[in-house]
């Protein structure tokens, strides 16, 4: 038995080694950064150690203005991505004939290079001197102002970016739950069926609770992903989020690292555990709320 263990831990050895190295030790290194006061980079040295970084990002209003634009699009992505993956996953599993090109066709975003796809919504939303855009020609055709998406108001630039995250996200969730629901029992169908149980319901008493732990799995990588969005903001508004003031978290800490702005690593610092702790905070509540809501 004691030799099972040695060879345990031995076969394990590799795997620790990778994530203190590459995880444990980054992390602990970030949150030294984070309450080091007036580092210097040049010379790794800091003035002593406090809140002080912390206390500046907070009051910062750019770090604010990303915490908003981050927050607005976890919002507004997570539950309607799931929501329609689940209703598009549902109709592929309907569906006998050409399932798997339908399921190759949706599939098609999630393989495609983010830039490229944010160079086609560019094409789709941007004004320029050439062309209002093929969405603004729509609105055109149906008597509607048009509206400058990528360089205009506000609210048209959150709108995009929360279009184009839940374009990019939705490929990925189809294929999970096309799995999941083709991994559902057909015993419990049938049996609904001779009850004489309606779609609705049996959508609502058997596939759901079924395919819960799948759909719960969704909302927390979900949560995460959103919280992460960088990328997608810089295809559409470019790398100066600030000026766009469509920045993110990740995007602002970045910008502390290597921006116009950056070298400042103890900002940054802060600024990365601060989003570590409410991404942790929203996977716990999740986690709290899948004991009532979640079947396994």
């Amino acid at each position: 038995m004691e030799n099972n263990n040695r060879k345990a831990w031995l076969y394990l050895l590799p795997a620790g080694i990778f994530l203190a190295v590459f995880m444990i030790y980054p992390l602990i290194d970030v949150f030294i950064y984070s309450i080091e006061e007036g580092f210097n980079f040049a010379s790794q040295t800091s003035q002593g150690t406090g809140l002080f970084n912390f206390s500046y990002i907070l009051h910062d209003p750019y770090f604010l203005q990303a915490v908003r634009n981050t927050a607005l699009c976890v919002v507004i992505t997570v539950p309607i991505s799931t929501g329609l993956s689940l209703l598009i996953a549902f109709g592929l599993s309907s569906i006998k004939p050409l399932r798997n090109l339908f399921q190759t066709i949706y599939f098609l975003p999630y393989v495609t290079n983010t830039l490229a796809v944010g160079l086609v919504f560019m094409i789709l939303f941007k004004k320029t001197a050439y062309t209002d855009g093929m969405v603004n020609l729509l609105l055109q055709a149906f008597g509607s102002p048009t509206v400058d998406f990528i360089d205009g108001p506000y609210w048209a630039k959150m709108m995009v970016l929360c279009i184009y995250v839940i374009w990019i996200v939705m490929p990925f969730k189809i294929l999970i739950l096309t799995s999941a629901l083709a991994s559902v029992d057909q015993n419990y169908y049938n049996a609904a069926k001779v009850d004489g149980t309606r779609g609705w319901r049996i959508f609502w008493r058997i596939t759901l609770p079924m395919i819960s732990p799948t759909v719960f799995y969704l909302i927390i990588t979900g949560f995460i992903g959103a919280f992460k969005e960088y990328s997608d903001a810089v295809a559409l508004f470019g790398t100066d989020l600030n000026a766009a003031k469509m920045n993110t978290i990740v995007g602002y800490i970045y910008d502390m690292l290597y921006g116009n702005g950056g070298g400042y690593p103890s900002y940054a610092s802060a600024a990365a555990i601060l989003l570590f702790f409410i991404i942790l905070t929203i996977t716990v509540i999740n986690l709290l709320v899948s004991r009532r809501h979640v079947y396994y």
